[in-house]
């Protein structure tokens, strides 16, 4: 497996805290000062990179209204393939604007094409990477004309079984990309988080020898934060403005001030990780004087036995370790200790 993967100069990889993916998708509501908000929200929240998508509905699907072409049940029910795209896809004559804008406010921007055309056009504006959707894991050329761009590909994996995976990494590999991470991903919208299985990321990267991540379709941000602990080094997120607005995917996505939390979080999540550690922390050796250990609790002669009735094992620790209690009792004071001395091997004959 590769140490890391770069994108824009920014190290993706297990021994990076996780990028943070703000997915713009049709969160734009066909309104381009919307989209350009969303970049600007993301790059104050913390996100490491906005991703948009690159088609239209011509490039996706046919403008046709037989059951193939019908949408049935969950979000878009009674919604022909035509119109949902109709309404989703960011019209080519922004990408510019949009990838300008990236570029003024300092956040990456990078996009998942839909067909050859449009990674020809991304490449025209120089996108730094590009996301393979997870509806599009099975078309093979797709990911090798992605792959020859020779850039980094983040492969999501909702729907898709061992062997697709497998296809579609070797296709990469093929076209002499291994610039590669694999997101694992539920195409649910929204997903139920008891379905997400988050144990796969960690798989993913051991049978597939690839950096691993999530891509989460919940509504909260539990998923995602729990994703980090079991080695996920990019977190990929729906954002939009506010969940008011009837788009497509605001119900499953996250507002700013949600995307804020997620960003800080998830870096706590990582730095919380840490190494494998038997060692006091700093911030623990201050307290070690508060264990027990043993303490006179009744004045004592010279010479008198030590037992239950004067020893005890109390806080704080400046006395033996309670571990040491049994060898001490029955043996005998070599002087007079007085009530509340911590006791020592000084003191006993």
């Amino acid at each position: 497996m590769k140490e890391f993967i770069e994108i824009n100069g920014h190290r993706i990889g297990k021994g990076y805290p996780p990028y943070i993916v703000a997915e713009l998708s049709a969160n734009h509501n066909g309104d381009l000062q919307r989209a350009l908000r969303i970049i600007e929200e993301a790059k104050i929240a913390g996100a490491h990179a906005v991703k948009i998508q690159t088609f239209t509905p011509d490039t996706i699907t046919l403008d046709h209204e037989s059951d193939d072409f019908m949408i049935r049940g969950g979000l878009w029910d009674g919604k022909s393939l035509y119109e949902l795209y109709e309404d989703a896809h960011l019209p080519w004559k922004w990408h510019k604007q949009i990838f300008d804008k990236a570029r003024d406010v300092g956040i990456t921007l990078f996009s998942s094409p839909f067909d050859h055309s449009a990674v020809d056009f991304l490449e025209s504006l120089e996108a730094p990477a590009y996301k393979i959707a997870s509806f599009e894991i099975i078309d093979l050329p797709l990911i090798a004309r992605v792959a020859q761009t020779g850039k980094p590909i983040i492969l999501s994996t909702g729907m898709a079984d061992k062997t697709e995976i497998t296809e579609a990494i070797q296709t990469a590999y093929d076209n002499g990309n291994r610039e590669l991470i694999v997101l694992h991903c539920v195409s649910g919208y929204p997903a139920p988080a008891d379905e997400y299985n988050l144990r796969t990321i960690e798989d993913l990267s051991i049978r597939f020898d690839v950096i691993s991540g999530l891509s989460d379709h919940t509504i909260t941000n539990a998923t995602a934060i729990s994703a980090v602990a079991l080695g996920a080094s990019l977190i990929e997120k729906h954002v939009t403005l506010d969940h008011d607005c009837g788009g497509v995917d605001d119900s499953f996505s996250i507002n700013p001030e949600q995307l804020a939390n997620l960003c800080r979080d998830v870096e706590i999540a990582w730095n919380a990780l840490g190494k494998v550690n038997y060692e006091r922390t700093n911030s623990e050796k201050g307290n070690i004087k508060y264990r027990r250990s043993l303490y006179v609790v009744k004045d004592i002669k010279a010479g008198e036995e030590f037992s239950t009735a004067n020893i005890r094992s109390i806080r704080p620790g400046f006395g033996l370790s309670p571990k040491n209690l049994e060898r001490v009792l029955g043996k005998k004071s070599k002087t007079s200790i007085p009530k509340g001395t911590a006791l020592k091997r000084t003191h006993i004959e």
